[in-house]
């Protein structure tokens, strides 16, 4: 076909869920308390680890990261999804649409990343605990967080640079909240057969490669706990993980059945919906797993509490 006569798409059409207006009020008060509940709540996780020197310790540090990219991923998409909401045309710039996608599964690369290197400061705390210090010293966690965001680049360039030139003409609508790739794709007028099997292989490499890191470090850890002659000393050694294994199934859930098929865009609706925990429902209970199941979190933030009560107390006018 010649597409050198046809106009090219300039803007896109995010239709969101599509419900009747009262419904998507609901949905638009739903998903703003819980972007505001996600932003507040990792904000404060990240003041923590950085305020105080109890939490200043390479698991810590690794949360306070995690914590980052909720931040980022969540004002990547939420913002725009909450505008559209009372927005006539809902429409995006081809270049914002483009720049949204890329951003929103850099980051999110980045946490599988995150997720995978917890998982081993986790193994090494356990099953090398007389080492702990020296392995994840200062140098080494920088260079783990670095090349997290090195091998989330690497693992989106293939994909991007086969999306980025592809021909959009019309249709411009896409049957999603924001500009995931899938539906994206769907829209282009060329074929995009490449594009869709670069984005298989990138996100089942992504995915599986850091899932199977995860499964080991793990199985080690399950390994060492069971030979702990002491039943206190094998909880103990087991509730530091329970928070990190909470947050990895609630990631690998919904993301493995979202982006590990080779035909992604076959079924919208339940993309739409199937999107929204990693989007908003995991950045919100990610504060709220590792504060109350941590103790030393939990002191961190009540003698925060109390300092910030102080210091209103002493600022109030004298009578």
């Amino acid at each position: 076909m010649d597409y050198r006569n046809k106009t090219r798409v300039t803007e896109f059409i995010l239709l969101g869920f599509q419900n009747e207006k009262e419904v998507e009020i609901l949905l638009f008060s739903a998903f703003l308390l819980m972007y505001t509940t996600s932003l507040s709540g990792n904000t404060m996780i990240i003041l923590l680890v950085c305020g105080d020197y109890r939490l200043h310790s390479p698991m810590y540090f690794f949360v306070a990261n995690l914590s980052f990219l909720e931040v980022a991923i969540t004002s990547t998409v939420v913002p725009k999804m909450l505008a559209n909401t009372f927005s006539h045309t809902k429409a995006i710039s081809f270049v914002g649409c483009l720049t949204q996608s890329i951003f929103y599964f850099l980051l999110g690369s980045t946490e599988f990343f995150i997720l995978a290197v917890m998982s081993f400061d986790r193994y090494v705390a356990i099953c090398n605990p007389l080492r702990y210090a020296i392995i994840m010293n200062r140098q080494t966690c920088i260079m783990l967080l670095l090349g997290s965001y090195m091998g989330a680049f690497l693992s989106m360039l293939a994909p991007s640079v086969l999306t980025a030139p592809l021909i959009f003409c019309g249709p411009n609508k896409i049957h999603h909240f924001f500009c995931d790739r899938a539906p994206m794709l769907q829209l282009a007028c060329t074929d995009i057969a490449l594009a869709e099997l670069a984005d298989f292989v990138s996100s089942a490499v992504l995915l599986l490669g850091s899932l199977l890191l995860t499964g080991v470090s793990y199985t080690y850890i399950v390994i060492t706990i069971l030979g702990m002659p002491s039943v206190q000393g094998r909880q103990k050694a087991f509730s530091t993980c329970v928070s990190h294994i909470t947050v990895v199934t609630l990631y690998y859930g919904s993301s493995i059945f979202l982006y590990v098929r080779p035909k992604k865009g076959s079924a919208t609706s339940i993309n739409r919906f199937a999107t929204v925990p990693n989007t908003l429902v995991t950045p919100m209970l990610n504060p709220f797993i590792y504060s109350l199941r941590n103790e030393k979190v939990k002191e961190s933030l009540r003698d925060a509490s109390r300092k910030y009560i102080g210091m209103l107390i002493n600022l109030r006018p004298q009578k």
